[in-house]
């Protein structure tokens, strides 16, 4: 069996077969491709496979936190140049006051393991002023710990952080979500005696070191006890806090997806056994989703007001839900994954209006290697964009920007594709004989901060990327000129 190798002095890098010879070939340090959008800077995370970021203002300065998948076959615990040790993927902390110039503070070891089995994939950030009964000078990071906890940090000084407390003893911990206001979080887990490997903790954590569990959430079927077919897992959820009064459950990844719409105040006031009554009672509905696509990201965008309705009586403002599924295998081996764009003003009616997707054609991105579909969108909420403009993941067809302005009729005006480096990683298939491989960029997630920055981290090992928009995207969005 032969690998696939880089010649440094040509700078090529060559997809190789187990059962044949080179398949493609791709430059490394190619131009980008991109539209509308530019690059500001970059780092390389020392080359670990990055899941979620959360950027942070934090006082003077702006600091990306930054999840990770675990290790590979190959580099099972890459090399921490800052410690010269061989550390297992965990927590990035980058300082990103100056975009163009990214400061690499700290690396946060997380759980051994590889792939989804391994790193601390998923971070939030609250100061603790902002909580009820946090302490004023602390920010704390809330992160998952491979798949076995969730922890929290203080990263007052975002280079030394301190663990403040550990909620132990899960089978699986995915995409969370933490209301800095409330102390209220959402913590996706794997409850052992739970039938399913992710479904809710609804925790009080607004004294981060004494967590205060308030209850376990899921499907009905998914409890301990039940009996029949499981319902799919959850993936993540996204609240709008007391005001909104709603919580928006994604569950599915890439096939048989649902979108949950649930109260808040039933489901943090409500019954608490998990009993199939007890978790029907909180739900306001449920939107099944063709078997072919899931919800991974459930985003929601209310009271938005549509142009296009402007002199209706009725209507001139919707409650959109932006749903985004995850493509899972490589080279097109699903149904492809999208973007879609619910309407939900009639709570008890959900109902699909419009959907986005990248043009296969347009870059051929089937043949490209690794993933090509959907993946994440951003959530930061901030004016600067909520609304107006999303910016979504798409594997190996970089970052979309999408004008949301008419969610009916979503329009892409600007993407990024990062060119790939040495240290990007390799994506197989099975083929006979043997299998495929191919590198490519494997652009996973997505961010924006207040000041309009787009980051994107890449699954294949490349690193971050800090980007803005440029030309009629930035005009678009309501920005200034640049």
């Amino acid at each position: 069996m032969f690998r696939c190798f880089s010649l440094a002095a040509g700078l090529v890098l060559f997809a190789c077969s187990t059962t044949a010879q080179a398949q493609q070939k791709q430059t490394i340090g190619a131009p980008p491709e991109a539209s509308n959008m530019k690059l500001v800077g970059t780092n390389d995370l020392q080359a670990r496979s990055a899941y979620q970021p959360t950027i942070h203002h934090q006082g003077a300065r702006w600091i990306a936190y930054i999840g990770h998948h675990g290790g590979t076959d190959d580099v099972p615990a890459p090399v921490n140049p800052m410690t010269g040790q061989a550390e297992p993927n965990g927590t990035s902390i980058v300082d990103v006051t100056d975009p163009a110039r990214p400061k690499y503070l700290r690396h946060l070891p997380g759980q051994e393991g590889k792939y989804e089995s391994g790193g601390a994939q998923m971070v939030r950030v609250c100061d603790g002023k902002s909580l009820p009964k946090g302490d004023p000078n602390a920010v704390y990071m809330l992160r998952t710990f491979g798949s076995e906890a969730h922890e929290i940090w203080n990263v007052a000084d975002p280079a030394n952080p301190v663990v403040v407390t550990r909620i132990g003893g899960l089978k699986d911990t995915h995409k969370s979500w933490w209301e800095c206001d409330t102390g209220i979080a959402f913590l996706v887990s794997g409850a052992p005696d739970w039938r399913t490997r992710r479904m809710t903790q609804v925790y009080d954590l607004g004294d981060p070191a004494h967590p205060q569990k308030i209850r376990d959430f899921g499907l009905p079927g998914q409890e301990p006890g039940s009996t029949g077919a499981v319902p799919t897992e959850l993936h993540g959820p996204i609240s709008t806090g007391p005001d909104g009064n709603r919580v928006f459950f994604g569950y599915g990844t890439n096939k048989g997806g649902i979108l949950q719409i649930v109260d808040r105040d039933k489901l943090l006031n409500g019954p608490k056994e998990p009993t199939p009554e007890n978790l029907r009672y909180p739900e306001i509905s449920r939107m099944p989703m063709s078997a072919f696509n899931g919800a991974h990201t459930t985003f929601p965008m209310l009271d938005m007001p549509v142009a296009e309705f402007a002199e209706d009586k009725d209507g001139k403002t919707r409650d959109i839900v932006m749903i985004v599924d995850e493509a899972i295998l490589n080279e097109c081996g699903e149904a492809r994954q999208m973007v879609w764009f619910a309407d939900v003003t009639t709570e008890t009616r959900p109902m699909m209006i419009s959907s986005y997707t990248v043009p296969e054609a347009g870059g051929q991105f089937c043949q490209r290697g690794g993933r090509f579909g959907s993946h994440s969108s951003n959530e930061s909420m901030a004016p600067v964009y909520y609304k107006k403009m999303a910016f979504i993941a798409f594997f190996n067809a970089g970052v979309r920007a999408l004008d949301i302005r008419d969610p009916y009729h979503p329009k892409e005006v600007g993407y990024f594709i990062p060119a790939i480096t040495q240290a990007t990683d390799k994506r197989c298939i099975p083929v006979e004989g043997g299998e495929r491989c191919k590198v490519a960029i494997q652009t996973n997630n997505v961010e924006t901060d207040d000041r309009g920055y787009i980051y994107i981290v890449d699954r294949a090992n490349t690193g971050l990327h800090i980007l803005e928009l440029t030309g009629p995207a930035r005009a678009a969005a309501g920005l200034p000129r640049n």
